[in-house]
């Protein structure tokens, strides 16, 4: 008996001892985002912490971190009353709604000064989490304001939720904030649920909101979610500071998760500069956020301000241009890429979204469209983001009358009206003729574009031109134009017809990487040429390569081995190949010895837009100089390259402590490069 005694108090010493620890590290990798230890470590941790709590059951405690891994389903939420009301705030969509809004406030504060705080609005959802001497005692769902969801359970499983507090805390006390799901998080949660053939998220709030609302919180345990406090409900017990940012740094005390990029305004012209500081710089959040939530600092003057039906007077919320939008899908057209693909786009009423108005929208496929049920004649939701191609989200089915149509790939090519097949494996369906007139004419865009041959003044309208008017049938002919065939051509004056014969000219020097991904092999993109051409130097080589040399090659497989086959075994693409050598274009490749060449060993990462040098461009100038083109940025980067609207990437950077280079400092860098290698 004296022995079980010492074991159990030997176990209780050491299962507080692990729960420091792992509180500790989770507050360092949740809220702090720093860890101090691998994850392996932090298992380790919390493996022997089950392994004692599973040997002795009554040292559980319901703060224990093993305890966020959730419970077995529920029947039903409770209903959980909110002591103090979670009220909505009223919205302001310009700078003169939101001078309004400051003047009516001013007013009933008789002109007296105030500051703000400013906090990025989460498109999330609203919780709020009730704490009874340190410990988490209740979690809900705002509701309708003033009668919520008991979700308890489930937000035990969000690790930045602390469990318990310091002592330093109220005896019993509320704080509110949003629930959110990272961007990255719903891709990885999207990805396995369409491998699971369930429907997909639609954006990161419904799937905050769906995961939260799980009656097994078995799932909710399994969903990244994280949440960042906004604000303290009501306190029992201790006095507050007097100002809400004060508060803030309070509760950041205590534990909780505040949002860094929460900053305090002196002005409304300080306001406004936060406004505009984020709204350029949307893209480089990895979460969602849909505007600026604007509070007056001082808590005395909140209560003295009060609220207007269910919306305080002391704070509004500054919304940002919808990214999101609704619009019927009046048809699904289709465009025939250079390797016979079948792409289809939508068709539908303009829309305006994020201060443009859109028209088209990316579908991917088939497949796509039948998985995301969208039908022609549907309502759908329209989401556009900084620079990226429109795209629908999905069909609002609760608006159909009946009339809506299932889509279909047509049977024969729009086009040149040949038989359209879908190979087995692929999702595309394609035009069977290789002959088709549209593959022609987006071979020989592709081929003059800037990551290919990048001649400069033959865009896609010229190419259009030279092809409707039969001077250009195959991308080989363009090294065979005269002045006399430009001039004759509509807004092709002396001048711009001189410059772009001098740009086909200079283009007959580009790398056998460009020619070879400009010849449009299918399977064959930019970072496959520069394989390609690492392993044969020159087109004839390449040409002739048999398969088993192919296949030596480290990410060349089967599929692009026989696509490369297939291409120089055609007796057309053999006749072009054979133009272009006559037209003096370079089909082969001096090798240099990478480790000879200026930018060897070094990574670089292109992160927003380059006005200057463009990104594919960019890239190849760096390979051509032994450097490597990354796509994300890790610890092995060695330069981050940032143009105008930069991503996420920049922040990472910054945290990586990776250097970081403008678009003039890096093309300085690659001419100084480019010089060493001649």
């Amino acid at each position: 008996m004296i022995e079980t005694m010492a074991g159990l108090a030997e176990a209780k010493q050491r299962v507080q001892k692990l729960r420091e620890l792992l509180n500790h590290h989770n507050y360092r990798y949740y809220v702090l985002d720093s860890p101090e230890i691998s994850d392996a470590e932090y298992d380790q941790l919390m493996r022997e912490l089950q392994k004692l709590e599973d040997e002795y059951p009554e040292l559980i405690t319901p703060d224990s971190p093993t305890q966020r891994v959730g419970a077995a389903p529920l029947e039903a939420f409770g209903v959980v009353e909110h002591p103090q009301p979670l009220l909505s705030l009223a919205n302001a969509f310009d700078d003169d709604e939101l001078d309004a809004w400051y003047k009516r406030a001013s007013n009933l504060l008789g002109g007296r000064q105030t500051d703000f705080v400013c906090e990025l609005k989460m498109d999330g959802l609203a919780v709020a989490l009730t704490y009874v001497n340190g410990l988490l005692e209740v979690g809900a769902t705002r509701g309708d304001g003033f009668r919520g969801e008991n979700i308890t359970q489930n937000l035990k499983t969000v690790r930045s939720i602390p469990l318990s507090v310091s002592k330093d805390a109220p005896r019993r006390f509320e704080v509110r904030g949003e629930v959110y799901l990272p961007k990255a998080g719903l891709k990885k949660l999207n990805q396995e649920r369409e491998k699971e053939g369930l429907p997909l998220f639609a954006n990161p709030r419904n799937a905050a909101a769906g995961s939260v609302r799980q009656l097994d919180s078995r799932i909710t345990a399994q969903r990244p979610l994280d949440i960042f406090i906004y604000g303290l409900g009501w306190a029992e017990g201790k006095a507050m500071p007097e100002t809400h940012w004060e508060i803030m740094q309070y509760l950041r005390s205590l534990g909780f998760k505040i949002n860094p990029n929460n900053a305090l305004c002196k002005t409304l012209d300080e306001v406004k500069t936060y406004y505009k500081h984020w709204l350029d710089r949307l893209e480089t959040l990895p979460y969602d956020v849909d505007g600026v939530v604007v509070k007056i600092n001082r808590i005395a003057y909140q209560d003295e301000l009060g609220y207007v039906g269910r919306e305080p007077r002391w704070a509004i919320a500054y919304k940002f241009p919808a990214t999101q939008g609704t619009t019927r899908l009046l048809d699904i057209g289709i465009n025939v890429g250079r390797t016979g693909s079948l792409n289809p786009y939508a068709i539908m009423e303009p829309v305006q979204v994020g201060g443009v108005v859109i028209k088209q929208a990316a579908l991917h496929n088939e497949e796509d469209i039948h998985r995301k049920d969208i039908r022609i004649g549907d309502w759908v939701i329209i989401q556009r983001a900084g620079e990226v191609i429109p795209e629908i989200v999905g069909p609002i089915p609760s608006r159909r009358t009946g009339k809506e149509e299932i889509f279909h790939m047509p049977k024969r090519c729009p086009v040149c009206g040949a038989e359209v097949i879908k190979p087995e494996g692929e999702a595309m369906h394609r035009c069977t003729n290789a002959a088709c007139p549209a593959q022609a004419l987006e071979k020989i865009k592709h081929f003059a574009s800037r990551g290919a041959m990048d001649i400069e003044g033959v865009g896609e309208k010229l190419c259009q031109a030279l092809f409707e008017a039969g001077m250009v049938k195959d991308a080989a002919d363009l090294y065979y134009l005269t002045k006399g065939q430009l001039v004759n051509l509509e807004r092709m004056a002396d001048k711009s017809t001189t410059n772009v014969l001098k740009s086909i000219e200079a283009s007959k020097e580009r790398p056998l990487a460009r020619v070879v991904f400009a010849l449009g092999i299918p399977q064959i993109g930019s970072e496959t040429a520069d394989l390609l051409v690492e392993h044969f130097s020159s087109i004839d080589e390449l040409a002739q390569a048999p398969m088993e040399k192919l296949l030596e090659i480290p990410s060349i497989g089967p599929k692009i081995a026989d696509s490369v086959l297939a291409f120089f075994r055609q007796k057309e693409n053999q006749r072009i190949i054979e133009k272009l050598r006559q037209a003096g274009v370079r089909l082969e490749e001096k090798k240099t010895k990478a480790k000879d060449l200026p930018l060897a060993g070094l990574e670089f990462v292109i992160t927003g837009r380059l006005d200057v040098s463009p990104r594919p461009e960019a890239e190849v100038r760096i390979k051509a100089l032994g450097g490597k083109a990354g796509s994300d940025v890790t610890r092995k980067t060695n330069y981050l390259v940032v143009g105008t609207d930069p991503g996420s990437k920049l922040a990472r950077a910054q945290s990586l402590g990776t250097t970081i280079l403008s678009e003039e400092e890096f093309l300085k860098m690659l001419k100084e490069a480019e010089g060493k290698s001649k």
